[in-house]
């Protein structure tokens, strides 16, 4: 893997309060990459999808990091695990800053971006706000709007309930989204919806997949889903991997569906804007053949990375 510099952006080598974009470098392919000590960061997109009149439509794209060490692949969360308390939240930002870069550059304009925040790093206001300036100034950089960008928060515990909701109103006023990361119906989920007031609640993996296995099941998930649609709460179903799930998140009524069953997360960058924007009828996808395999579909072309069946 050739990485090149100057750093990016490349006017300026330190334009944001945390200064990330020294730790940022222009890869040999175009992608935006980042630099942290002996380990290049790199951006995965996977696709969210969403129902539209018994089809799958691609709605958004979720970002994720994707560590390698001298060439080599690493396992995302041995590489989060192993980082020394001082840099989770530079490392943090460093990869959201990634995300919004490749996101500007490879993913469709009408497409939202998902990008990942961890409560438990928030541990004062100070923080909070240099996250609100940095991602705002990413933003003004690469030309993205707030509101095309969806803030998951995900499921860790909150260091300040505080300063969790104090960030989440923060950046809803500046015309972010929020959503909630692997939501469960326990207590506590309950209460982050309750304070949060998430314009996105993402369904835990886990949960989903064994209340799909009964009938009773499936029905507690489609009142769930109501109810919050009653609220003006979108859903989404994410993990889903068999394609029997895709007909079953349909019969619950849930909005948007993302999974292996559908499409694997691509690096940067791929080629999503040839993807269909379109997919398949429902009713009429084969057993075990993933949405994103449907080369030839309405006339379109697939990207020569993004679209490669789904292993058994």
């Amino acid at each position: 893997m050739r990485v090149t510099v100057p750093c990016w952006p490349e006017a300026e080598a330190d334009v944001s309060p945390s200064g990330i974009f020294a730790h940022i470098a222009r890869d040999g392919d175009g992608s935006s990459v980042g630099v942290w000590g002996a380990f290049t960061l790199r951006t995965a997109f996977q696709p969210i999808f969403a129902f539209h009149e018994n089809t799958l439509a691609i709605a958004a794209f979720e970002g994720l990091i994707r560590p390698y060490r001298h060439g080599q692949p690493v396992q995302p969360a041995a590489f989060l695990a192993a980082l020394p308390v001082g840099d989770r939240l530079q490392v943090e930002t460093l990869a959201r800053t990634l995300h919004l870069a490749n996101a500007a550059t490879c993913l469709p304009e009408s497409a939202s971006v998902f990008v990942n925040f961890d409560p438990s790093i928030f541990v004062d206001r100070s923080i909070a706000s240099a996250a609100l300036s940095d991602t705002r100034n990413t933003l003004a950089q690469v030309g993205i709007k707030p509101g095309r960008v969806v803030c998951e928060v995900t499921e860790q515990r909150s260091a300040s309930q505080q300063v969790l909701r104090d960030f989440v109103r923060s950046f809803r006023q500046a015309g972010f989204r929020i959503a909630i990361d692997d939501y469960g119906a326990e207590d506590s989920d309950i209460e982050r919806i309750r304070v949060l007031r998430p314009e996105i609640v993402k369904f835990d993996a886990h949960w989903v997949a064994r209340l799909m296995e009964t009938g009773p099941g499936l029905g507690l998930l489609k009142a769930m889903v109501g109810i919050f649609a009653g609220q003006g709460i979108t859903t989404v179903f994410e993990g889903i991997e068999e394609s029997r799930q895709i007909g079953l998140a349909e019969q619950a009524g849930v909005a948007m569906v993302q999974g292996f069953a559908l499409a694997r997360p691509e690096l940067a960058p791929a080629s999503f804007a040839t993807f269909p924007r379109t997919a398949m009828p429902v009713a009429r996808r084969g057993r075990g053949q993933p949405v994103h395999s449907m080369a030839g579909l309405a006339g379109e072309t697939f990207g020569p990375r993004f679209g490669r069946k789904v292993a058994p």
